[in-house]
This record gives C-alpha cells, sequence and structure tokens, in this order.
C-alpha cells in the first residue's frame, strides 16, 4: 500500500494529532523509564483520545486514531531509517 492511500484515508483536519504523536513519541523515546516496545501503544492511545476529542468519541474516531497513530509511527521509522541509510552511505 502506498503512503498517499494511508495519507486519504485519515482527516486532513487530524494532521496535528500526526504532529503531536511525532512529538510525544520522541519525548517517549528519551525517557529512561518507557521501554522502546510501549512507544507505540502508548502513541497510539493518545492518537485515539485526541481524535476522539477533536472529532467526537465513536467508531470512526478510533479507526481514525489508530490510523493516524500507525501513520506517525511508521512516518518516524521511514525517516529515521532513510538517514541511516544515506549516513551509512548504503544506496540499494
Amino acid at each position: 500500500m502506498e503512503w498517499n492511500a494511508i495519507f486519504q484515508l485519515i482527516d486532513p483536519k487530524l494532521l496535528i494529532v500526526v504532529a503531536a504523536c511525532w512529538v510525544i513519541g520522541g519525548g517517549l523515546k528519551r525517557a529512561p523509564r518507557v521501554p522502546d516496545w510501549s512507544i507505540i501503544f502508548i502513541v497510539i492511545l493518545v492518537a485515539v483520545l485526541l481524535t476522539g476529542w477533536l472529532i467526537g468519541f465513536g467508531a470512526e474516531s478510533v479507526i481514525q486514531g489508530i490510523l493516524v497513530g500507525a501513520f506517525a509511527v511508521t512516518g518516524h521509522q521511514a525517516l529515521k531509517q532513510a538517514k541511516e541509510a544515506v549516513g551509512d552511505g548504503i544506496h540499494r
């Protein structure tokens, strides 16, 4: 699935939630007591709560929140991997 297809599923007014999730995820990554494996779950939970707060709680807000949280985490990981590949001189 392409990024554009996923991006079209997300309500444009929720892009602020994507940005907030990136900031929250970055803060959690630096927190010494938060295990790395739990960050994705915390970010998605926060995304669902923020989405529900913005558009109202219901099935759509839960789905949108999961999409927004997953998009934020996956986007962050894609950028991180791209930076590492360029930094290592790997061009495949």
